[in-house]
């Protein structure tokens, strides 16, 4: 009885955080619609740029708009979609409604697009990372991709969102008859998926270095040493020499790369040194949250 007891608790709570992730999300993805894209003719794709044309051509709410744009797929997203994600995507998409249209009377922030796409880019970024978080979505193409998922598996939706985000950027030019906005708004779209890829993989980024060198062993006790981080050895074959060799695998700070390069050839001025950027970077002497 104590562990489902348990686990209901741990399942309520998780139910509650995802609630709050989903409420600010919706909120701060109104304030960057409302007060950043909407007054400067801007978009930042999926249904809200088909609701921008509508709000500028017979003057509706752009939040009712959307709701009303979404109502179909969320009916046919009944029959394909788990029914955590469909009642999560139901909220999401109500309060963004909701949010929009309550924020539409206050005081717009810019009259300068540069900075709209900006700001608006970068607020609707945070608010849609948060309700990804929580496993939901604020409907649009967002939903539309995940019913596309459940019929066609292997169909790589980032392709077919990012398609249909392009198609409605050119409508927003087409009508608005104004090049800059379909550039300004292409600009919005890029840092909002910025900022979704910071907010989930965080900003501190890593070096990863392979070494290949005979002398891997004194490398390898030099960087423990003067860096303080540890290495890897995987052993591997150089398929045109057919000799083996040991590659010593390591990661660190971008601000160590250059002293760990430096202690390589020093050691070895033979050495072979790839560096590449590891995007995240988990366990000890890294994050481990």
């Amino acid at each position: 009885m104590d562990y489902v007891k348990t686990k209901r608790v741990i399942k309520l709570r998780k139910y509650f955080i995802d609630g709050i992730y989903i409420i600010f999300g919706c909120f701060i993805m109104a304030v960057g619609t409302s007060l950043f894209l909407l007054p400067n003719q801007l978009s930042s794709g999926g249904f809200s740029g088909i609701a921008t044309i509508i709000y500028y051509l017979l003057g509706f709410p752009l939040g009712i708009t959307i709701l009303v744009l979404n109502i179909p797929f969320l009916l046919w997203a009944l029959f394909k979609v788990g029914k955590e994600l469909l009642i999560k995507s139901i909220l999401g998409t109500v309060l963004l409604a909701v949010f929009i249209d309550l924020l539409e009377s206050f005081q717009v922030l810019t009259d300068d697009r540069f900075l709209a796409c900006i700001y608006g880019g970068i607020t609707i970024g945070i608010g849609m990372a948060l309700v990804l978080k929580a496993t939901a979505s604020t409907g649009g193409t967002d939903l539309i991709s995940y019913i596309v998922k459940a019929y066609r598996p292997h169909v790589r939706t980032s392709n077919f969102i990012v398609m249909l985000d392009i198609i409605i950027v050119s409508l927003n030019v087409l009508f608005f008859r104004e090049i800059e906005i379909g550039l300004y708004s292409a600009i919005a779209i890029y840092i909002v998926g910025k900022m979704i890829d910071i907010i989930f993989e965080g900003v501190n980024f890593t070096k990863m270095m392979l070494i290949v060198s005979n002398k891997y062993k004194e490398i390898a006790k030099e960087i423990g040493d003067k860096v303080q981080r540890g290495s890897t050895g995987i052993y591997a074959k150089g398929m045109y020499t057919r000799e083996k060799r040991m590659i010593l695998f390591c990661v660190g700070a971008r601000n160590e790369v250059a002293k760990i390069k430096q202690i390589a050839v020093k050691i070895d001025p033979k050495a072979f040194i790839v560096i590449a950027n590891a995007r995240e970077t988990w366990g000890k002497g890294f994050r481990k949250d």
